[in-house]
């Protein structure tokens, strides 16, 4: 048997679980919100704060999977899109099927998880949609659907993962590729008169350009751009980007005409650093974090279900406080993804390793850093 190339990146696992957290704190106020509880859903940082989690969750993405797929090209010749495919899926779908069944036709109806209000207008027709792993597509239709509504990234997501390894196959001016997309995008963002509003709507949940700027740092990482890298390597650097992600989140700060571009550039060179950077200034490897990022996954994918039972259940006893609830919806999503990942997800992820070239993530040893 051929030995397989390792890839170990530290830290990732950690910024995985912060960016998941970062959602539940925006879709906890929403959904109180929504329930006509008191809420904070009015807050600026409160508004910004979930798109950007997923912002941070594109990002990574795109450095990742950029970067293995460089590397399966370098040690193997070629990249194989075919085994590319099957790993996502098995990663991806087994979770997301669950979940959307569950979403449609069994949690609507208990009425204890009611959210009071009608999303039944064409519910099959977005189902189709979510099947065909176009869940953005439905939410640009309006009424989102409870329970599910979230998985508009995970179709974000998948859609990249249909274009991405054929790009990387077939164009060789990487970098060209990179800002070709990202330039492209932002134009099309730019044009809202010209098409109907679901379609611009759908544009607008299509990130792919922030992670093409994940990407960039991949490559320049991959081969070595040492001029830049030591800049951005830089500890004045590194605190200028944490100083601006940390006051421009926590005002909510929109940035007219880029606003998502702009954040993957700041969340871009945070990846970078704190996964390759010897002397970076942010530490989140340890066995915590690296289990809550291990089931960030499915943190993603319950966290909506068990905000509102949280909430439903402290309604009960009557408990409004911020803390607690975010607490409780918290402590409840934990559980139910680790009983997912443990009983569940493992037993497609031990098939995936068998269709990857390069060993990555928690396959790798530690010791294989890059």
């Amino acid at each position: 048997m051929l030995k397989k190339e390792k890839i170990y990146f530290p830290n990732l696992n950690g910024l995985r679980f912060i960016a998941a957290f970062m959602v539940i704190i925006h879709h906890l106020e929403q959904i109180k919100f929504v329930l006509g509880l008191k809420n904070y859903w009015d807050n600026s940082f409160v508004l910004v704060i979930g798109k950007l989690g997923v912002i941070l969750f594109f990002v990574l993405s795109g450095f990742l999977i950029t970067y293995l797929l460089l590397s399966e090209e370098k040690f193997y010749k070629k990249i194989s899109v075919k085994q590319f495919y099957v790993r996502r899926i098995l990663r991806i779908w087994p979770l997301y099927f669950f979940v959307i069944l569950m979403g449609f036709f069994v949690l609507p109806e208990i009425d204890f998880l009611s959210y009071g209000y009608d999303y039944t207008n064409n519910l099959m027709i977005k189902f189709g949609f979510f099947v065909f792993m176009l869940p953005n597509l439905a939410l640009a239709m309006g009424a989102a659907v409870p329970f599910v509504a979230h998985l508009w990234s995970i179709g974000t997501e998948e859609q990249f993962y249909l274009v991405w390894p054929i790009f990387m196959k077939k164009i060789k001016n990487k970098m060209g590729l990179m800002f070709f997309v990202i330039l492209f995008l932002i134009q099309m963002k730019t044009v809202n008169s010209a098409i109907i509003d679901t379609l611009y709507t759908y544009w607008n949940h299509f990130n792919i350009d922030c992670m093409a700027i994940g990407g960039v740092m991949a490559l320049l990482l991959f081969y070595n751009k040492s001029k830049i890298l030591k800049i951005l390597y830089s500890t004045a650097v590194q605190i200028f980007n944490i100083a601006l992600i940390i006051v421009f989140i926590s005002f909510g700060v929109k940035i007219p005409f880029f606003h998502y571009e702009f954040y993957a550039i700041l969340f871009s060179v945070l990846i970078l650093n704190i996964a390759s950077n010897s002397k970076n200034i942010i530490k989140l490897e340890n066995c915590l974090f690296n289990y809550l990022g291990k089931i960030s996954y499915g943190i993603y994918m319950y966290h909506a279900v068990s905000i509102i039972i949280a909430i439903k259940i402290l309604q009960i006893i009557k408990v409004e406080n911020f803390v607690i609830q975010l607490v409780t919806a918290t402590s409840f999503t934990l559980i139910l993804a680790s009983l997912s990942y443990e009983l569940f997800e493992k037993r497609f992820l031990k098939f995936k390793r068998k269709f990857s070239k390069i060993v990555s993530g928690d396959f790798a040893t530690k010791t294989s850093k890059i």
